[in-house]
């Protein structure tokens, strides 16, 4: 049985609840408690069964394995996950790149914008996302121009042919958006939607106010946060 091992940490658990209660009969919700305690108890080892990692180095792997460095990791699974299955949905198609699909989607909702402002939206460095404009120019999905008053700026707006291939576009991106959300109830997709858009207030304020942008200022946010349970995390 693939699940022994985790049957038998639980029966430790239990064994170890009863006996801090003396014997005392305990509940369901005692234990979900402790289970909480213990899990948020960094001394406890939390190594998951990850296929990608060895058992080479357990130094290593408790690094890997701290909560926060843990969802991190998943974060960079998930991205990578999402932009193999966005890259299928967009072949055939003159969007060659994820960040094209999504400048195109941005520039739909609005009558125009400013290339700085489509590059910031679309959350892109200004060299990557000048060159994703270049290339929905080029493929006659957006059109630009020049700004009346300050010529040195310009605006872009999406092109009939742009709205009519990302309207084609969407039936697959839909596909996509199933596939990521996986086998989620409708609960846990509303309960993941609502951290997610938590994380994401989060972090497009630091993008906008433009607070991380050296190595140094990684550990001045990262030690100036304080999670619900009181304890500010360290980085260190």
């Amino acid at each position: 049985m693939k699940s022994y091992q985790l049957i038998h940490q639980l029966i430790d658990l239990v064994d170890e609840l009863e006996k801090e209660n003396q014997g005392r009969e305990v509940s369901l919700q005692d234990f979900i408690g402790f289970l909480l305690n213990k899990v948020g108890d960094p001394a406890v080892n939390n190594h998951s069964s990850e296929v990608r990692f060895g058992d080479n180095d357990s130094a290593a792997l408790d690094i890997a394995y701290q909560l926060d460095n843990n969802i991190g990791r998943l974060f960079v699974f998930m991205s990578r996950y999402a932009k193999s299955y966005i890259k299928k949905a967009l072949e055939g198609t003159p969007l060659q790149t994820a960040e094209d699909f999504t400048a195109l989607a941005i520039l739909l909702t609005h009558p125009h914008l400013s290339k700085s402002e489509l590059i910031s939206h679309n959350l892109q460095e200004k060299t990557s996302g000048t060159e994703v404009i270049r290339r929905l120019v080029v493929s006659g999905l957006v059109r630009q121009w020049d700004d009346e008053k300050d010529k040195r700026s310009k605006h872009i707006a999406i092109t009939d042919e742009g709205k009519k291939l990302l309207f084609q576009v969407f039936e697959h991106t839909n596909y996509v958006g199933q596939i990521i959300t996986g086998r989620l109830t409708f609960a846990e997709k509303f309960t993941l939607q609502y951290l997610l858009q938590k994380l994401e207030n989060f972090h497009l304020e630091h993008y906008e106010k433009k607070t991380i942008l050296s190595k140094e200022d990684l550990k001045k946010v990262a030690t100036g946060i304080t999670p619900h349970n009181g304890r500010t995390s360290d980085p260190e």
